[in-house]
């Protein structure tokens, strides 16, 4: 699908929450890192204190000039090296602990994000695309970092800084500097109608990095097909739409920024002059020494710096304050309901359905519909069905990927809901027909999850029974053979291996497989079916499968139409029947079918 360029993303944002409401939580993750934060303010406090030092020296600098003995030049000489020294602690003590704990709030955000989406139910990845999530924990935690730490040391830093000059220019002469505080209010107006353009423009700028990240991880993975289908001058129009609204608003971000940051100079430089124009009346009537004139605008001088630094750091929090935004949104979503309390160490296998309806959200029929069955431990049971009849939808209630909408099921006569997530799926092993492999090895992969609990003799067992011996042995490293994003080393066919041995090793009493062999060869299936046959002894296995001749040989045969069950029984005493099933069945194999 085309990415819009038009469109404007932050409308599918969630409701704006509360600025004050949101940043106290962003602190939430500073305040464990609060002994390096404190140090962090000292060093800042120490760099601040010394700017008013550095205008008060100025002072002596004009004193010197007039009487330059030296003592006075050697006293002058010790007083800015000393004052330098002390602001160059300051700024390491700063800089450094602050830097710590801002990485430790990136990983502490990250690791909770990561941990999250690990829990959200399969709900929310189905409205969700893969690269808004990953771009949430790459690119948004990165700006949540800006916010409530760089923004904030910024604003000790400079905040501090504007207090002590403001002090010690109203120690030297407090008329003039209510000046500066005329202009306060203007400074907070121009930074308060920018925020409202940053906020929303970040908002844009986050969800377009989704897209971006999105087309790019489609067109990597599908490149293939993306050549071989000619869709590379579609998804180089999608990469280009995606990225020029990016383009576009982070230009109006910036342009807000380019536009606030020098308004506020320029209110500030209209004080600055009409403090110099009184300053020169004064020193010209002889109230004011040229000592105080040089102490007082370097005073002045040096406050415009870290003032028009905490304008720009309202950019850098609005940013942040989107982003933390975007990011609550996940931490805030529904979980899997997990409210079960029973265990089992290892369940026999028995299933019963009653009445079961699965309707998904925003669906306008149920994909499930009053289904009822009673399923003995070790039974084989072959779904079929055309596409879309409700076959995946009927087993992924099983592990709980999705929670029947009425009825219930139940194994070993308990509630699947009074069961805990955790001890329901160690009794089921599953192999689909969208095989996933992990960037690790061979190894890694058949006994993933639990890596360091099974032997190589196991490990070795489950690839022999799987078939998967052979053509691993010929792989570079055998078993230690790294395979790539996806096992891009491996064919589809030796994938699907792979994973029927992963299935095998957890020894599960309930096996689910998705379409299995559907991406073997006709020498592989033989194989494979024979291994099959064996492991799916004593277990309560359901198949799924649109290739008739792999489930001839199970204990029942279930037919879906429209979501319901509509016939039921064994190969034969279907075929008998002459309904769903023996059509498709003559489909596939012609009218010889009917004499096997």
């Amino acid at each position: 699908m085309a990415v819009d360029p038009e469109r404007n993303p932050a409308d599918k944002a969630p409701k704006q929450q509360d600025v004050k409401t949101l940043y106290k939580r962003l602190l939430r993750y500073v305040w464990p890192h609060k002994g390096a934060f404190l140090i962090s303010v000292l060093g800042l406090a120490l760099y601040a204190s010394a700017q008013p030092v550095l205008a008060h020296l100025m002072g002596l600098v004009e004193e010197t000039l007039r009487d330059p003995t030296e003592q006075k030049i050697l006293l002058l000489i010790g007083l800015l090296m000393g004052t330098f020294f002390y602001r160059g602690v300051g700024t390491f003590l700063g800089k450094y602990f602050i830097a710590i704990v801002g990485r430790n709030v990136v990983h502490s955000l990250r690791v909770e994000l990561f941990g999250k989406m690990t829990r959200l139910p399969s709900a929310f990845y189905d409205g969700e695309s893969s690269g808004r999530l990953i771009s949430r924990v790459t690119f948004d935690v990165d700006q949540v970092s800006g916010a409530s730490t760089r923004a904030l040391t910024t604003l000790i830093q400079e905040g501090l800084t504007v207090i002590f000059l403001m002090g010690y220019l109203i120690y030297l002469d407090y008329t003039l500097t209510l000046v500066f505080l005329v202009l306060v209010p203007f400074i907070v107006a121009v930074v308060g109608l920018a925020s409202r353009f940053f906020r929303r423009y970040s908002r844009r700028v986050q969800q377009s990095v989704g897209d971006v990240t999105q087309v790019t991880n489609d067109s990597i993975k599908g490149y293939r097909e993306v050549r071989t289908f000619g869709g590379v001058d579609y998804e180089r129009s999608r990469f280009t739409a995606a990225s020029e609204y990016n383009r576009k608003q982070a230009l109006k971000f910036e342009l807000t920024n380019a536009i606030s940051v020098p308004l506020t100079q320029q209110i500030v430089s209209i004080g600055l002059g009409v403090m110099i124009f009184v300053m020169f009346q004064r020193v010209a009537a002889g109230s004011m020494t040229s000592a105080d004139f040089f102490q007082f605008i370097t005073a002045a001088s040096l406050i415009a710096k870290p003032l028009r630094a905490l304008t720009d750091i309202n950019a850098m929090v609005q940013r942040g304050l989107a982003a933390a935004e975007s990011i609550f949104t996940v931490l805030d979503a529904d979980e899997e309901r997990d409210a079960g309390t029973q265990t089992i160490d290892r369940a026999n296998g028995t299933m019963s359905l009653e009445n079961v309806v699965l309707q998904y959200a925003g669906a306008a029929e149920p994909a499930v519909k009053s289904v009822s069955l009673d399923i003995t431990a070790g039974t084989s049971v072959a779904i079929v069905g055309k596409s879309g009849s409700g076959k995946t939808s009927l087993v992924n209630m099983l592990p709980r990927f999705y929670d029947v909408s009425d009825g219930v099921i139940r194994l070993d006569g308990i509630d699947l809901r009074d069961l805990t997530l955790d001890s329901l799926r160690r009794q089921i092993a599953i192999v689909g027909q969208q095989v996933t492999l992990f960037d690790g090895s061979v190894r890694d992969n058949i006994a993933y999850g639990r890596a360091g609990q099974y032997t190589d003799e196991q490990v070795l067992a489950a690839a022999r029974a799987a078939h998967a011996d052979e053509f691993i042995e010929q792989l570079p490293n055998g078993y230690d053979t790294r395979l790539g994003e996806n096992g891009v080393l491996l064919s589809g066919g030796q994938r699907q291996r792979i994973a029927i041995a992963r299935a095998i090793l957890k020894d599960a009493p309930v096996l689910i497989l998705d379409e299995a062999t559907s991406a073997l060869d006709t020498g592989s299936e033989r194989h494979i079916q024979a291994a099959m046959e064996e492991v799916m002894k004593g277990r309560t296995t359901f198949v799924i499968a649109h290739r008739l001749s792999t489930i001839e040989h199970v204990d029942r045969i279930l037919v879906m139409d429209s979501g319901r069950v509509v016939e039921d029984g064994t190969h034969l005493e279907l075929l008998e029947q002459g309904g769903i099933y023996s059509q498709l069945y003559l489909m596939q194999f012609g009218s010889e079918g009917k004499h096997v």
